[in-house]
């Protein structure tokens, strides 16, 4: 079973499924797939967050690390005398080491069964003979089209080839990405084992053309979203020092479900810490639709996104303390009838709690703006990017589960390299130039990302997998999916399809990271009694479009029977999920 954010996507994982490939194979060949047909939201020149386990060894969830670092050049000193005070949000200065092919990659090679070339052809014969294009893209060319035409000239003449944006629905084509899947594959030819021309494949990204090419590119100065001209950083000594890895999930019992999350580099656990506070409460407080559920559940994300704040990053984080009872009954005890607006990080023995600057939004959103934090790109014509990416989910007949969220490297990330067909990411948006950050910009380091695929296993067997673009909200709506199914006893899919809502009483991950402090956005189907009720409460309400929060999918296996089952979100009418 497959569930992805792209039903092409969803048909290539699919397609390798029915020819005998495991849940490795299908993950991977669906995922090169999104590079090509959802470039909007990721791309080869970014990173990506999976977790998964295996048939073999099931009760031990492993995370798929592809986030790379900042490059060694990437220094807060460079930022400052360049005269920034933040990342860019767009331009290849804010752009991290790409991890996404090497994990992927590195999944293949140890986990799946089939060859590369193999699972590179869905993607290949649709880069090089053409996909229909989605709205959202066309869209996203449109916001960004002067920067194109004005800054970016290798990005025009990739997306606007004929001088204008493509309508949807007409069919492109990025022959110089086929022609890179191309070399990838031909980089083994000569190995003698499947293993060896995977590995030669991921040499040749490392250390070859792909590596040569993207840094004697961003050498040169262009626009980024500061209004201003910089050369990017990133060279080939820090493509050939870069490699994907596993690292053992992190994990919290609720409900007699175990959740499975990636370490405090990643957003992860906050969505533990918003578990283990609401533990605590009755289920008639744990229930999204309604308003007393959905004020302590909004109130209990707002502690727990202070403490990513204030502790989170890719250094020693205190997260067995973070994530003990006692700390959570401390903060479950901060929640009362009234929302806060307060940025209220919690006390950890021992360690400084760091206190970001708050920013307030120069242009709030607008009440009723449909767009706010809908799971897809929020573009301005700077290339400003928030809410990006896309998720893939699958399940195989022998029980391997895998769900990855990729990332980065979207059309609007910075200008397309030519001859490779995608440009770099922007992830290091997401580290301060403050050292006394957890979350400061160090080479080496990695931004702490809002990539976060979920894992659930009751018994010490994977149960489901799920994931959503989002942003800051990949968590949040993650969380109303897990109280729905685990407390409130919803089908998956009844919980994907349900009213989604999430705070915005924080400060942004995303460039020029703002926050609204006791700000909440709700999709419009929560009902006027609640949205009423909310307001009362103290809550700053946006109104969203009834259907535009989230794009949750989700796979499942039942232990006992074998039984498989998917889900997919019907909002934006592109999601899919397929299996038989």
């Amino acid at each position: 079973m497959v569930a992805s954010t792209h039903w092409i996507a969803t048909a290539a994982a699919q397609a390798v499924l029915e020819r005998g490939g495991n849940a490795f194979d299908a993950a991977t060949a669906g995922a090169f797939v999104l590079h090509v047909v959802e470039p909007h939201l990721n791309g080869p020149g970014g990173d990506l967050v999976g977790i998964f386990a295996t048939a073999a060894d099931p009760s031990r969830p492993l995370v798929l690390m592809g986030q790379g670092p900042a490059p060694h050049n990437a220094t807060i000193e460079h930022f400052r005398a360049e005269g920034l005070d933040l990342v860019p949000g767009a331009g290849a200065l804010a752009a991290a080491i790409p991890g996404a092919v090497d994990a992927w990659l590195l999944l293949l090679r140890d986990h799946g069964s089939w060859e590369l070339g193999e699972v590179f052809a869905f993607a290949r014969d649709y880069a090089r003979h053409g996909h229909p294009l989605l709205g959202r893209v066309s869209s996203t060319i449109a916001a960004v089209s002067e920067l194109f035409e004005t800054h970016w000239p290798s990005s025009a003449a990739l997306w606007m080839p004929q001088g204008r944006v493509p309508q949807a629905g007409e069919l492109v084509v990025n022959p110089a990405y086929a022609d890179t899947l191309d070399r990838l594959t031909d980089a083994g030819r000569h190995a003698d084992s499947r293993e060896g021309r995977i590995d030669a494949a991921r040499a040749e990204w490392s250390t070859g053309f792909v590596a040569e090419a993207a840094a004697r590119f961003v050498r040169d100065k262009h626009r980024h979203s500061s209004g201003t001209d910089h050369a990017g950083v990133i060279d080939e000594q820090d493509f050939a020092a870069f490699r994907a890895s596993y690292e053992p999930a992190v994990t919290l019992d609720f409900r007699g479900v175990t959740v499975a999350k990636s370490a405090a580099w990643g957003q992860g656990p906050a969505l533990l810490q918003s578990l283990a506070i609401l533990d605590g409460f009755d289920d008639e407080r744990l229930d999204p639709s309604t308003a007393l559920g959905a004020h302590t559940i909004l109130e209990a994300q707002k502690l727990s996104l202070a403490d990513r704040e204030a502790y989170y990053g890719d250094v020693e984080v205190p997260l067995e303390y973070l994530l003990s009872a006692g700390y959570a009954e401390e903060r479950r005890a901060l929640i009362t009838d009234r929302a806060s607006s307060e940025f209220r990080p919690g006390s950890v023995p021992g360690v400084l709690a760091y206190h970001p600057p708050l920013r307030m939004p120069s242009d709030p959103t607008g009440e009723n703006d449909e767009f706010a934090g809908s799971g897809e790109p929020t573009v301005s014509p700077a290339g400003v990017t928030a809410g990006d990416t896309c998720h893939i989910d699958v399940v195989d007949a022998w029980g391997n589960m895998i769900s990855v969220t990729p990332s980065g490297g979207w059309l609007q990330s910075s200008p397309t390299i030519p001859e490779l067909g995608f440009c770099l990411g922007s992830r290091l948006q997401m580290m301060w130039l403050d050292p006394s950050s957890p979350s400061a910009l160090v080479p080496g380091r990695r931004p702490r990302t809002t990539l976060t695929p979920t894992l659930l296993l009751r018994d010490g067997h994977p149960i489901a997998a799920l994931g959503t673009p989002g942003g800051d909200q990949q968590d949040q709506w993650q969380l109303l999916y897990l109280l729905r199914t685990l407390v409130g006893g919803y089908s998956p899919q009844e919980a994907i399809d349900a009213p989604a809502f999430h705070t915005t009483s924080f400060p942004e991950s995303f460039w020029p990271r703002t926050w609204e402090p006791g700000g909440a956005v709700v999709e419009g189907r929560v009902g006027a009694d609640v949205i009423a009720e909310l307001r009362r409460r103290g809550h700053r309400i946006t109104v969203a479009g009834d259907w535009s929060l989230g794009r949750l999918s989700s796979v499942g296996r039942d232990a006992s029977t074998g039984l498989l089952t998917a889900a997919a979100n019907p909002r934006g009418a592109q999601g899919y999920a397929a299996g038989r």
